[in-house]
């Protein structure tokens, strides 16, 4: 039997802590990528069922999901990737 390796996207939250003159530059260093991380300030929230692979891409696994029961949109949540590994 093969295996597969599937990627999966998940939410998941950062802690930082910032020295800054006030919450919008605190803010801005975060998206500049200049904040540090706190260790272990990160957390799971959930899986993320709103990015995944196009159906169009993938019409043939899609319509194998929906066969099986699988609720497929225009994209097949969550998952990012998959392929078979030895």
């Amino acid at each position: 039997m093969p295996i597969y390796e599937v990627e999966q996207y998940e939410t998941h939250m950062q802690k930082y802590r910032i020295e800054a003159e006030n919450e919008a530059a605190a803010i801005a260093k975060v998206f500049d990528g200049v904040a540090e991380a706190l260790d272990g300030g990160s957390e799971y929230i959930e899986v993320a069922e709103d990015f995944g692979m196009p159906v169009d891409d993938h019409r043939e696994l899609a319509d194998e999901l929906r066969d099986r029961g699988i609720d497929i949109g225009e994209i097949i949540p969550s998952i990012r990737t998959i392929r078979e590994v030895d």
